[in-house]
């Protein structure tokens, strides 16, 4: 997915904001006049990649359909401590009123972003892939996966009804790899590829033997992945490998050497710090 569901988002964000603003921002209103105009600015205060900026200017435009974010630069551009990523001029207790869900969309999804660039980075030159999981936080999956996106990862399957990933809970409970795989086949449609999760060499085999179409390589060290990739590559040349489990920034590039194609990483969306970004108003 490469895009922002503009309806879903509107509705999220309606939500949000509802949480937030309740009945209504009390102490704005009994500090602030009515129809007093402000102008706001996004301000960097750590290098960073931007990533949320639609998410931040549809909290605004919810409140105040005439109310525009001016970007001064792009979702997936990275940026230095001091850049001013943003501005928007309207009524103060619009501004006050989205100040914080703007913050925290846009906060968020840039530590995403970030994140995500840096595990890119690390594996450049070796023609594996960084991959997002199904790892990310309830309610904001489409705004989470976006963010990756803008990272330079891509994106695994958005969720349960977009693949099939026989894992080992699966196995267990059809009794066995090949099991699995084969009323996976006989069930889904022939556009739907089988990817199933392995982590020894005899499931690789059993699963290869039953026509995976991807075999992901669970919680395996970086030099049993390279021979099982070896194995599988033997079996199955034109097999979709994937490598998953304990990976981090220092081992990232290992993975990537040992011959997979795609590195999943739920740490992209359950552990990435939201970037420090502030947000300041002034009279208009």
């Amino acid at each position: 997915m490469n895009w922002l569901d503009e309806g879903a988002l509107f509705s999220q964000i309606g939500a949000f904001l509802n949480e937030d603003l309740g009945r209504g921002d009390i102490t704005t209103q009994s500090t602030v006049m009515r129809q007093q105009s402000a102008r706001g600015r996004f301000l960097a205060k750590e290098p960073m990649v931007v990533a949320g900026l639609e998410a931040a200017e549809s909290v605004f435009s919810t409140l105040d359909s005439q109310q525009q974010l001016e970007a001064f630069v792009s979702d997936g551009d990275e940026v230095a401590e001091g850049k001013v990523i943003a501005r928007t001029t309207g009524f103060a207790d619009v501004l006050l009123g989205g100040e914080r869900l703007a913050l925290n969309l846009l906060q968020r999804l840039s530590g995403i972003a970030t994140l995500t660039r840096r595990y890119v980075e690390a594996v450049e030159g070796t023609g594996a892939q960084i991959v997002d999981t199904r790892k990310t936080t309830p309610g904001l999956r489409m705004l989470e996966k976006y963010a990756v996106q803008a990272g330079g990862g891509r994106n695994h399957r958005f969720g349960l009804d977009d693949g099939v990933l026989i894992k080992d809970n699966h196995i267990a409970l059809a009794g066995g790899v090949g099991t699995a795989v084969e009323r996976a086949r006989k069930a889904v449609g022939h556009l739907h590829k089988i990817e199933v999760e392995v982590s020894k060499e005899s499931d690789l085999r059993e699963a290869v033997r039953s026509g995976a179409d991807i075999l992901l390589l669970d919680n395996v060290s970086p030099e049993e992945t390279a021979r099982m990739v070896e194995i599988a590559r033997g079996l199955a040349p034109n097999v979709l490998l994937e490598s998953s489990g304990g990976i981090t920034l220092e081992n990232v590039r290992a993975y990537a050497e040992a011959g997979v194609n795609l590195v999943s990483i739920g740490a992209l969306t359950h552990s990435a710090r939201a970037m420090d970004i502030s947000f300041k108003i002034q009279p208009a």
